[in-house]
């Protein structure tokens, strides 16, 4: 399994939490996650706080496995967020990589 996310069965779905020391770090995580998902065409299940993002990604319809489409997904979120606990900013180059 991808580090940092926790696969769920019903329905299924990867699920993660990431938890900011303060209110600009989550803006700038909201910020690159936003223009992943562009780059992608995916657009994961978020909600947020102050000081904390939560994420969904949820299997296609109808699959009884997450696709690894959506695995390569989960990952680059993790190239910019690869701690469950982010107190430095984040690093803008870590979007391009493949």
């Amino acid at each position: 399994m991808i580090d940092n996310w926790t696969l769920r069965k019903r329905p299924l779905r990867l699920e993660r939490r990431i938890d900011f020391d303060n209110y600009d770090l989550t803006r700038d995580f909201l910020d690159q996650s936003a223009e992943l998902s562009e780059q992608e065409d995916f657009y994961p299940d978020m909600n947020f706080g102050r000081t904390h993002v939560s994420m969904t990604i949820h299997a296609e319809e109808g699959s009884d496995e997450i696709s690894p489409k959506l695995l390569a997904f989960a990952e680059k979120l993790n190239d910019f967020a690869p701690t469950n606990k982010i107190s430095a900013p984040l690093d803008a180059d870590n979007l391009n990589k493949d």
